[in-house]
């Protein structure tokens, strides 16, 4: 992979509210891979280990501290994790950041399709970007797969009762009302 072009970081910088970075494994099935079609739509870089991953926001499900609007005060930077569901463990999300887990929502992609937090990379950063109030970016990362768009129709009212939250505890409550 080069190094990206003047104009790349031009568009990166000036076309996003939040940068998306994602620690990228490389176990998935590429065809399916929703963090490298992100990729190559210039929307999200690809980092192939650690010390190369920026601090920010990470999400990471196994955070004791819910994701909520608070959190945006923090570096614009989002990072996700993309690997396989079967090789996520702890020890996978090592990355130096603020660790955010995201809170109940259902998958919309063909793989796992109504399963609960079995989200893909674009889903649980589509989630963020909506929850941090970027809601405009949420879609237009979805745009990008067939079933995009239908995640945020699935998940509409949690996710707009998320975004209204204030605080993580906020969110943890609002959560628990639709898992109970």
């Amino acid at each position: 992979m080069g190094f990206p072009s003047i104009l790349f970081w031009y568009f990166w910088i000036y076309s996003q509210a939040v940068e998306i970075h994602i620690r990228y494994e490389g176990d998935d099935d590429p065809s399916k891979c929703t963090a490298r079609k992100l990729s190559r739509f210039g929307l999200a870089e690809l980092h192939r280990d650690n010390k190369s991953t920026p601090y920010g926001i990470i999400l990471n499900p196994y955070s004791e501290k819910a994701l909520s609007p608070a959190d945006y005060k923090y570096p614009y930077k989002l990072v996700a994790l993309d690997c396989s569901w079967e090789t996520a463990g702890v020890g996978s999300f090592s990355m130096k950041g603020i660790h955010r887990a995201l809170p109940f929502l259902v998958a919309a992609n063909p793989v796992n399709y109504g399963k609960p937090f079995k989200l893909t990379t674009v889903e649980a950063i589509a989630a963020s970007l909506f929850i941090l109030g970027e809601k405009e970016q949420s879609r237009k990362v979805l745009s990008k797969f067939r079933w995009g768009l239908n995640f945020l129709t699935l998940n509409e009212e949690p996710l707009e009762s998320y975004a209204s939250c204030l605080t993580s505890e906020d969110v943890v409550n609002v959560q628990e009302l639709y898992l109970s």
